[in-house]
Order: C-alpha cells, then structure tokens, then sequence
C-alpha cells in the first residue's frame, strides 16, 4: 500500500478539517491538529525522546511529524466562530429525525457517517477484559460527528451492536455513566476537553459478538462537537 494515503471525511467543512490517513510515514503536522489513533498498535513520532500516542487513544499536535503509524485520524478546527452552525452543513440532522423512537426535544445532532478503514484487534484487550492476547477480530471503522449545545443532556441509552469509543474535539463535556436509567444514579463522570479520547471502551464483550454497555451518555458542559469511534464486526481472522 502506498504511504500517506489520505482520505478526505465526508463530514468536513468550514469548521472543521477531518483526514483519514493509512500507512502512514513521516507525515507532517502544521498546524495544531487532534490526531487519533484508530488503532491496537502504537503510533510513533519522529522526536527526541521517543514519543507515541497510544493505540485507541489522541492527543494534540503541532509542528511535528509522526514518523509511523497504521492509521490515523486527524481533525483540524479551522474555524469556531460560530460553530454551532456546523448543523447546517450537509447532510447533519437532529437525532430525533434519524433515528424512530428518539425524542426529538432532545438537543443533539449528528453528522454523516464515513468509513475509517479495517482493523484487527482482540476485543478483550481492548476493553481491559483481559491482559492476555486471544483471538483477533476484523472491523469496520465508521466515524461521525455530534454537537449539543451547553448544558444538555443526550440521553442516557445502553444499547449499540458495536464498540465505541470518543474522542471530544470542541468545548468541554463529559461521558457519564449511570447503574440504571436516571441521573441520580450516576457513578462516573469523565470530564472530555479537546484532544481527549475515552481509550478504554464502556462495553462488556460476550460471545457470538454481542456488546452490553452501562447506562450512559454524553453531557454537553458547553457547546461541544465530539468524535464517535465505532468498530463494527466483520468476520473472526
């Protein structure tokens, strides 16, 4: 595969620049970037000392160059005048008209999904459920973009048929979690500012790849725009 090959995501816009990059080498960051790694291995900065940004976790970068990763995901926000217009841009949408069901009181809104690739991981290391490789397992990558405005609440939910993980890109929110379906039963409170990612996924792994997660949800401190990292199963390697 060649190097650098960059894909441009399709929820890019006026407020922020969003890249999928694949096998990457030697590639330059400018200008001050989040950058994600999707991946069960370790990316690598080109500095001294030796640097690198964890598998499936973020940090902030500027001026530098990663001298090697798997691939990685770069959102630059260009511009936040006004971000909260980013709900305007294509193909984003009030959750309450996508998905049946949802309240559509519920302030949250959801940019279009793109694929960030293929990877391999073992699950079970991935959640921290256990310290010992065992088998690994094929997913797509999808990422999308949200935005709440502040002081919002977006809906304590315990069901996905995939493994997630965030990553918070704009203003200052948190990822909760509750014993059951009610705000007076919280029991963690993960304060998220830009650059940080949730590295450690919420959810159990079962059998026959099923996924049971807390009650959860995100809450907006301020204005936010957060990443979804989801890793959808494909078929055992």
């Amino acid at each position: 595969m060649e190097a650098n090959k960059v894909k441009r995501l399709n929820f890019s816009g006026a407020y922020i620049d969003a890249k999928y990059v694949e096998n990457v080498e030697n590639y330059p960051i400018k200008n001050r970037t989040i950058v994600i790694n999707p991946e069960a291995s370790d990316a690598h900065l080109n500095e001294t000392p030796a640097s690198v940004i964890p598998a499936f976790s973020s940090t902030i970068l500027n001026d530098t160059i990663i001298h090697k990763a798997e691939s990685l995901l770069l959102l630059e926000v260009v511009e936040t005048r006004n971000i909260g217009k980013i709900v305007f841009d294509p193909n984003w949408d009030l959750l309450g008209n996508l998905i049946d069901g949802f309240p559509k009181d519920v302030p949250l809104w959801r940019s279009p999904k793109d694929d960030a690739g293929i990877v391999e991981l073992d699950p079970y290391l991935m959640t921290k459920q256990s310290s010992t490789p065992q088998q690994k397992e094929r997913f797509t990558v999808k990422v999308n973009l949200w935005f709440a405005p502040s002081n919002s609440d977006c809906a304590i939910h315990n069901q996905h048929d995939f493994i997630e993980i965030h990553t918070q890109i704009f203003g200052q929110g948190r990822m909760q979690k509750f014993k059951v379906k009610a705000f007076d039963s919280l029991y963690e409170d993960m304060l998220m500012s830009p650059g940080y990612t949730t590295s450690v996924p919420f959810c159990e792994v079962q059998e026959n790849q099923k996924y049971v997660y807390p009650w959860h949800q995100y809450y907006a401190d301020t204005d936010c725009i957060w990443l979804a990292i989801e890793y959808y199963p494909t078929k055992a390697s």
